[in-house]
């Protein structure tokens, strides 16, 4: 356990923002699997931008790499336009 008051203080906030951070990243991989698995071509339309904004609202604070949001942006954005040519 930390001694000094500044490095107890560092431990509680770290653990505070490693809670939001896996509350966010979890909210978003369950938005990015409705997305996926939804087949209604409207709702999927209408539900997309809000989930990219959130992947990139994750990048931006640093959840995940910016790499890896533009990689979840461009499947998802495969799979509707490929589920778009089908119908």
């Amino acid at each position: 356990m930390a001694n000094h008051k500044s490095a107890q203080k560092r431990i509680r906030s770290n653990d505070t923002k490693r809670e939001s951070n896996r509350y966010h990243g979890k909210t978003v991989r369950n938005a990015i699997k409705a997305v996926r698995t939804n087949d209604n071509l409207e709702e999927v339309a209408k539900d997309l931008p809000g989930v990219i904004s959130k992947v990139d609202k994750l990048a931006k604070k640093g959840v995940i790499h910016k790499n890896k949001a533009a990689n979840l942006k461009s499947g998802l954005m495969k799979r509707v336009k490929a589920s778009s040519k089908a119908e």
